[in-house]
């Protein structure tokens, strides 16, 4: 079996992956970070996100991560075909992404990967 594929995009110190080109954002949150691995923060969240919102059908995954003067600002969220719950997407999303326990595992994690 192979591997689904990603996207990854890099442009102007942003860096998204996604599911499906081009990527959108039907919803979504965004948080600020320190300043880690770009790619292993996106592959770290992109992946709790999708295990919180897997039950939302036609749901593709977007996480972009974006340089800023002293860490990174992440915006997670994704495209939806056809009618879903917004908000509650929204919320999820933004729950997550405050976490303590799901930040400091992806921080860790990611910290590993400072250049990506």
């Amino acid at each position: 079996m192979t591997r689904p594929a990603w996207h990854i995009l890099r442009e102007d110190g942003a860096l998204t992956l996604a599911r499906r080109l081009p990527a959108r954002f039907d919803f979504g949150a965004e948080a600020a970070f320190p300043r880690v691995g770009r790619l292993r923060l996106a592959r770290q969240i992109r992946q709790d996100m999708w295990r919180a919102l897997q039950s939302l059908r036609g749901f593709a995954p977007v996480v972009r991560v974006e340089i800023t003067g002293d860490g990174v600002q992440v915006r997670a969220g994704g495209q939806v075909d056809g009618n879903f719950p917004r908000q509650r997407a929204s919320d999820t999303v933004a729950a997550l992404l405050q976490d303590p326990a799901h930040r400091a595992r992806w921080i860790a994690h990611a910290d590993g990967g400072r250049h990506g």
